[in-house]
């Protein structure tokens, strides 16, 4: 296990991220079950669990019933107030479900607001176990999971059961993440599905040599600047990010069965420019964004 000393006083809920899910690793593999300490509801009518993954961008609800079918499912800004947001993310997906709260047999949250979130009757996972399994849900072939979300990204190598083998992560600058693209796509004043679509149509190959946020802001300006096709730009951008990943791939025993999660999925660009850089193909499911929230209703079914 590798404890890296060099965190600020804000970075105290990605180590315990870390520490956490090593905690869930050592315990799988001590045959220990996860979702043993989660409380479930007893009685004999239908079970109906829920997840939910409070991320620094969205905040992501899966309602699930025991046959393990998706019945509700909501993707929502998480903004300011990520109390509030979880809440509405969960009745929200309660909503499209046909149930209420108290139908629930059981509510598992993940991600970096699993503690915060404040939803009674909620046991915490961290999206690392999470992902995992939900990405197993979403491809039975899945064997190394590349997440790219809002502030973080993360590859994590699993099983056919979804236990989690090894894991790294990327949380320490918004390089290679969501955010790093958000910040483009407003200095290239683009929606996100703007810049997914214009990314496809690049002619020139050119390369962005910072993955810094700041400095590949003012090396996107510097190109605009000199009239470079803002699609050529968007690939450069694309290649980078999927240059990063792939690098932190390389640190965990990856192998062929690579499935994309988190928001970045979205973009086609990055997931063709990561199937070149792997040299394999990398399956997006629809829900791809809901992989962690997937894992965590799992997870409550399993209690």
């Amino acid at each position: 296990m590798k404890i890296e000393t060099d965190s600020s006083l804000q970075s105290g809920g990605q180590l315990l991220t870390r520490l956490e899910a090593f905690r869930e690793e050592l315990d799988m593999k001590t045959g220990k079950d996860i979702a043993m300490h989660i409380q479930k509801k007893s009685g004999d009518g239908p079970v109906y669990t829920a997840g939910i993954d409070s991320g620094s961008t969205s905040t992501d609800a899966v309602i699930m019933n025991a046959d393990r079918k998706i019945l509700g499912r909501a993707i929502i800004p998480t903004g300011a107030g990520a109390v509030n947001t979880a809440s509405r993310a969960l009745e929200t997906a309660l909503s499209e479900a046909g149930l209420h709260k108290e139908d629930l047999s059981a509510i598992v949250s993940t991600g970096y607001g699993r503690t915060t979130i404040g939803i009674d009757g909620a046991e915490d996972v961290t999206e690392i176990t999470c992902h995992a399994k939900g990405a197993v849900y979403l491809d039975p072939e899945a064997r190394t999971v590349i997440d790219i979300g809002g502030q973080d990204s993360k590859v994590i190598s699993i099983d056919e059961q979804g236990h989690v083998l090894n894991f790294v992560m990327n949380d320490k600058c918004a390089a290679g993440t969501g955010r790093f693209l958000e910040q483009q796509a407003r200095a290239l004043e683009l929606s996100m599905p703007e810049m997914s679509r214009r990314g496809l149509e690049w002619k020139k190959d050119i390369n962005i040599s910072s993955m810094c946020t700041v400095f590949a802001e003012s090396e996107v300006v510097s190109l605009v600047a000199q009239n470079v096709d803002t699609a050529d730009i968007i690939h450069g951008l694309n290649k980078a990010i999927a240059s990063k990943t792939a690098g932190l791939a390389a640190r965990v025993k990856k192998q062929p069965g690579y499935i994309l999660t988190g928001g970045v999925a979205k973009n086609e660009g990055v997931v063709k420019c990561l199937e070149e850089k792997l040299g394999a193909p990398v399956f997006v499911s629809p829900d791809a964004q809901l992989c962690g929230a997937i894992g965590a209703a799992l997870i409550a079914l399993d209690a």
